[in-house]
């Protein structure tokens, strides 16, 4: 199976750019699924149920979110009626759930949502609840596993890799909007720090810079907007797995301008 993530996909820019470009790409690398992290989808926090459908119909097949999961009061029904996920760490009772199992290409693959712990709200522990989650679905015979690790600290997204390389087949975190330069693939496991966002990219985080560098001058706060007009990027990974291994990926970035750069993931012998 070919599978393909994008990151936090921040406002109408990084909607824009996936109406304009991904159903192209689908159809150009053969791409089976895909899965895409909405939490700054709308307004550049959370979901509604209009960019919710308008997502989904440019080929979206689960989405994923992360700390700003709850901003919308949209999201509490469409955990229930659409494929969406939330963390899989939030504590028992939280409505929707944190992983689901798709057939794709003649095989099973499990996607799960999980969430860091630094500077994010508070869940359950990431790290011992994911190894169950796995093993559970080690037992159930599902083999092809991918997650989406929302963290801002890039050690605990490091950490998760060391955690479980070889025992599912990709990590890829989000959280931070800015792309990191270490896409490989261990022990039949790809990762990937951080895919970036999918979004505004001359600005600070797919934000307007008006606000963050007040802040960052005089430490006063105010609300962050996303600009009406700028340079857009579409970051997306794609992956070759099938047995729960993965063994080839490569990752795109798709300017406005019609630039798209590949990054070959290389592998680790």
């Amino acid at each position: 199976m070919k599978i393909a993530f994008i990151g936090d996909i921040v406002g109408r820019p990084g909607r824009d750019m996936l109406k304009n470009h991904l159903p192209k790409l689908k159809e150009e690398h053969n791409i089976d699924f895909v899965i895409a992290n909405y939490e700054n989808a709308s307004h550049g926090f959370g979901l509604t149920l209009k960019n919710c459908d308008e997502l989904l119909s440019y080929g979206i097949d689960v989405m994923t979110g992360g700390n700003h999961t709850w901003d919308k009061k949209d999201i509490l029904p469409l955990l229930e009626n659409r494929p969406l996920l939330r963390p899989l760490n939030y504590p028992e009772g939280t409505p929707g759930k944190g992983v689901d199992i798709f057939d794709v290409a003649g095989e099973q693959l499990a996607v799960i949502n999980l969430m860091g712990h630094y500077s994010m709200p508070y869940t359950d522990n990431a790290f011992r609840r994911v190894q169950e989650e796995v093993e559970s679905l080690h037992v159930r015979g599902i083999k092809n596993i991918f997650i989406d690790f929302h963290a801002e600290a890039t050690s605990e997204k490091r950490g998760m890799m060391m955690l479980l390389q070889g025992k599912v087949s990709g990590i890829i975190g989000t959280h931070t909007h800015v792309a990191t330069d270490d896409f490989q693939i261990a022990n039949n496991t790809a990762y990937m720090t951080d895919i970036g966002l999918t979004g505004c990219r001359d600005n600070v985080i797919g934000m307007d810079a008006k606000v963050p560098l007040k802040q960052f001058l005089t430490g006063m706060k105010g609300h962050y907007d996303i600009p009406k007009k700028c340079k857009k990027i579409l970051q997306i990974a794609i992956m070759e797995m099938s047995e729960g291994k993965c063994h080839h990926a490569y990752k795109l970035k798709v300017f406005d301008d019609e630039r798209i750069i590949k990054t070959e993931a290389w592998k680790e012998e």
